[in-house]
Parts: structure tokens; C-alpha cells; sequence
């Protein structure tokens, strides 16, 4: 079995003509067509200056870190 992941232009006609690989053997063969609705010309591209920003700080900025701060006595 070999999986093909293409982009298809549907016409008014509705019909769709696909090329195979040369790997793919004249005959019959068993065939899936996944419609999943319209695409958008492009996909949407993210900038950085788009992405949300998010402040992050220590709560307690004398926090360390070290393990007798995270662990209580019992070394848990």
C-alpha cells in the first residue's frame, strides 16, 4: 500500500485527474478520496510579532531552586 497526500483543484466539471508515481502499476487498484472542505489560497503564515506574550518571573525572586527548597525534610 503507498499513501499519495496531494492538493487537488476540484472544476466546474467536478471531475479530478490525478498523476500516479511510475511506481504505480496499471490495473486495478483500490483508491480513497478524503474531501475535506475548501482550502484557502495559502496557508495562514504566523510572524513573531504576532505570537502572545507572556510575562514570566519568579514569585519569590530569593528563590534558588535548590533541592532543600523544593524537598521538605524528608527529602520528598
Amino acid at each position: 500500500m503507498k499513501t499519495i497526500e496531494t492538493t487537488a483543484v476540484v472544476g466546474d466539471d467536478r471531475k479530478l485527474t490525478v498523476q500516479l508515481p511510475l511506481d504505480i502499476a496499471p490495473g486495478p487498484h483500490q483508491i480513497v478520496v478524503v474531501v475535506d472542505g475548501p482550502r484557502s489560497e495559502q496557508p495562514q503564515a504566523w510572524t513573531m510579532n504576532e505570537w502572545p506574550i507572556h510575562e514570566a518571573a519568579l514569585a519569590d525572586p530569593n528563590f534558588t531552586m535548590r533541592r532543600e527548597e523544593l524537598y521538605g525534610d524528608d527529602g520528598r
